[in-house]
């Protein structure tokens, strides 16, 4: 038996007497109609048992109702929160998120951006982890809706959120230089990203603002990947000892990591030989043989207000004109990783608000 036809805008239109183009209108919200003719309207509906198609509704308001997320990657503990804050946070605004990982390559970022931009989604936020181009803000300033958040793509002009880098590289700085050291290899970013450059920058200023002139800061700079953080440490690791720094600054989880593995497996002993803090604190740092001192970027808040700001962007109440760049605050959490330098007499006072 051949089933049943389900009833279509046309079907409405006929039996309600009226054009297709009004029953449209009048479903969609854009039309007011005299109370005969929506009544006409309504009594065809039920009659038909006439069900709407969302997504046709949709397109015939000019919206999806979709997000586009272009992120590096979704197998790091950053990107994989991030993506999942943005989720929860689309899903309660009544939101689908449509996620595109880059695996940080941008011939996927550039041909992403072209697939969103015809019309695949209201709106789009985007994450890089390389440094950028002109091509690239080029494409993301035509993209239509869209925000940069955590990483910095020179030559946008959209909003930006990112974490505050310069204060977390500055806590960083303050805490070793408190903690007696003077001598310290910071991993990280080149200073073409906005974290490099600003986690850096924090942590000079604030190894300053303790230890004065006498500090002495390495840099070794690269990606932010496992292997990066174990070159860095067997760079570390076969240098003579009174030559290596006392303390290291790792600047990402991944670098972290990598730098963990590398020391554990040479003997070299946290804190007693050198003293590590992280930055991010995503992954379970606190599960570390000893735990990771580290400043910890808020990822979910991070990715709950990129999607609460790209709607804001889209309909900014009363004319207010959004901020360009909008921070939001690190903290530190001090765990074990962290001692005076190796034959210091400097006691440390134990503190009481450490943090899992």
């Amino acid at each position: 038996m051949a089933g049943t036809r389900m009833a279509n805008l046309q079907d409405v239109a006929n039996a309600a007497g009226v054009s297709k183009t009004t029953v449209s209108r009048f479903l969609n919200g854009s039309l007011d109609l005299p109370e005969k003719t929506a009544l006409q309207i309504n009594t065809a509906i039920r009659a038909l048992n006439y069900k709407p198609n969302p997504h046709a509704r949709r397109l015939s308001l000019g919206r999806t109702d979709t997000i586009g997320l272009i992120v590096p990657d979704i197998a790091t503990p950053f990107f994989a929160t991030f993506v999942a804050a943005v989720e929860q946070e689309a899903d309660a605004h009544g939101k689908a998120l449509a996620l595109y990982a880059t695996l940080n390559r941008r011939d996927r970022e550039l041909s992403y951006i072209d697939l969103l931009r015809q019309g695949h989604a209201d709106g789009l936020i985007f994450i890089t982890n390389h440094q950028g181009d002109a091509a690239l803000a080029d494409r993301i300033n035509t993209a239509g809706l869209c925000i940069v958040v955590d990483e910095d793509v020179v030559g946008t002009q959209v909003p930006k959120l990112f974490c505050d880098n310069f204060e977390g590289g500055r806590l960083a700085g303050r805490h070793l230089a408190q903690s007696g050291h003077r001598h310290i290899l910071f991993i990280g970013g080149v200073d073409e990203m906005i974290s490099g450059q600003r986690r850096y920058g924090g942590f000079a200023a604030g190894m300053a603002e303790v230890g004065g002139p006498d500090c002495v800061i390495e840099r070794a700079q690269g990606t932010y990947t496992f292997a990066a953080g174990r070159e860095a440490a067997r760079e570390f690791v076969a240098r003579p000892n009174h030559s290596r720094p006392t303390a290291i600054f790792a600047s990402s989880d991944e670098l972290l990591i990598g730098l963990y593995e590398v020391l554990q497996e040479s003997g070299v002993s946290i804190p007693d030989d050198v003293s590590v803090i992280g930055f991010d604190d995503v992954g379970p740092l606190h599960l570390f043989a000893p735990a990771v001192t580290a400043v910890r970027q808020p990822v979910r808040d991070l990715g709950k207000r990129a999607l609460r700001l790209l709607l804001e962007t889209s309909a900014p109440s009363e004319g207010k004109k959004l901020p360009q760049e909008e921070l939001l605050p690190v903290t530190l959490v001090e765990r074990a990783s962290v001692g005076p330098p190796p034959g210091s007499t400097l006691l440390l006072k134990p503190n009481s608000n450490s943090q899992r």
